[in-house]
């Protein structure tokens, strides 16, 4: 597993980008104005963010792979794990087109597996519909990235700086 790999859906890309930009020290190495993504190597992570219609919050997690043989090593592994897997071939999403596993684990999350083959002009590979309305934005959605019935909102606990009693890790 070369690179370690996290799509959250955000409210504000603006926003976000501004402050995932901060946090990893380095701008977007790919940006658009529904999505961006850092190919971080400290640590190797392929970290995105996008607003297309998807609740707010963790999208999937996954691994890039670097080689088809590295995919299919992944997908070895998975099938011992006794899940479903759903293969997508050349699929076409957030700029790219890849293979891909997905995989859900037992508390619902979404994996995905990929090697990516390319790059691609829109979010999801449709160059006869530019979505604009919230219905065409939700609806390229649905066709890309982790399936709706397989992704789980991860929400995150407010503390304040004020009383960590309790809080974990920290």
């Amino acid at each position: 597993m070369k690179r370690f790999h996290v799509h959250i859906a955000v409210a504000d890309l603006e926003a976000s980008t501004k402050f995932y930009a901060a946090l990893f020290g380095a701008p977007p190495a790919v940006e658009k104005n529904d999505y961006a993504k850092w190919m971080l190597d400290d640590p190797r992570l392929n970290f995105a963010i996008s607003t297309r219609g998807n609740a707010i919050g963790v999208n999937h997690l996954g691994f890039q792979a670097d080689s088809n043989e590295e995919l299919e090593d992944i997908h070895a592994r998975l099938q011992t794990a006794d899940a479903a897997i759903v293969l997508e071939e050349g699929a076409s999403c957030c700029y790219a087109k890849s293979d891909k596993y997905w995989v859900t684990d037992p508390s619902g999350i979404a994996w995905e597996s990929f090697h990516t083959l390319g790059t691609i002009p829109t979010f999801n590979g449709n160059v006869d519909a530019q979505a604009t309305t919230a219905t065409e934005v939700q609806a390229d959605a649905a066709a890309c990235c982790a399936p709706a019935t397989r992704v789980m909102k991860v929400a995150m606990p407010t503390i304040s700086a004020k009383s960590t009693k309790g809080a974990c890790c920290g």
